[in-house]
């Protein structure tokens, strides 16, 4: 186990077989207590029986759409955790589409940024000074748009604003709102292979490590002077 998140209390809501799978392996070895979200029991239960030798981690079945299952999140926060020091939204969703029919319009910007606002406002209370609040946004929402993620590019730069107005609104409590844009997370994760040699510098598309792997470290104290920001992600493929 390390030590730069030792004993840290970390819920991650949200959780895929990419990203937030990705993440909570790397949460439990840097030492942090883990408890992980996502509707779907099966996949919580196959994550926790593989991560579990790395640390204590717990799981929550929820959608996470309603208030009282945000509310319940928390209170399972405190009931198998002791409380909760940092909070990290991964939920995610993907749609294609344009001007020209915006069909994906309420669903990007109910997943992106409804739902995860309405989770921050409910957790704040359970949150302490130190604590930090992480939002995942995406390089296309911050940089170089494409025209078929209209809705997806929109939702994923209001999530970019919603770091910096939240981090701003948080000062006096001392809690820091911090996001990362990553570029393509390719595929689901695997835990010990050589995820180092699937990709090289400059790649479109990296696997989840890679950015599990930062979000990890911007928790740590050794990133407590980042706030307000979205760090991007992507191994250079925006210099091409």
């Amino acid at each position: 186990m390390g030590e730069l998140l030792l004993e840290r209390r970390v819920g991650v809501i949200g959780v895929s077989e990419g990203l937030g799978y990705a993440l909570a392996y790397f949460l439990l070895k840097d030492g942090a207590h883990v408890i992980i979200n996502s509707r779907n029991a099966s996949k919580l239960e196959k994550i926790k029986n593989t991560l579990a030798k790395y640390g204590k981690i717990e799981t929550f079945v929820g959608s996470m759409d309603n208030e009282k299952e945000i509310e319940d999140f928390f209170q399972e926060c405190k009931k198998s955790l002791g409380g909760i020091d940092d909070l990290v939204i991964t939920i995610g969703g993907y749609v294609e589409d344009n001007i020209y029919d915006p069909k994906g319009l309420d669903l990007m910007i109910n997943s992106q940024i409804k739902t995860p606002i309405k989770i921050i406002s409910s957790g704040v209370k359970f949150l302490h000074e130190g604590s930090t609040i992480m939002m995942v946004s995406a390089m296309r929402g911050i940089r170089n748009a494409l025209p078929n993620q209209l809705s997806y590019g929109i939702a994923k730069a209001g999530v970019a604003k919603a770091v910096e107005v939240i981090a701003s609104s948080l000062l006096d409590k001392g809690i820091r709102v911090i996001g990362i844009a990553p570029s393509v997370i390719d595929g689901n994760f695997q835990v010990g292979r050589n995820w180092k040699s699937m990709r090289k510098l400059g790649d479109w598309k990296a696997p989840p490590e890679d950015f599990a792997s930062v979000m990890s470290l911007l928790l740590s104290e050794r990133a407590s002077w980042i706030n307000g920001v979205v760090i991007p992600v992507d191994g250079g493929a925006f210099l091409k």
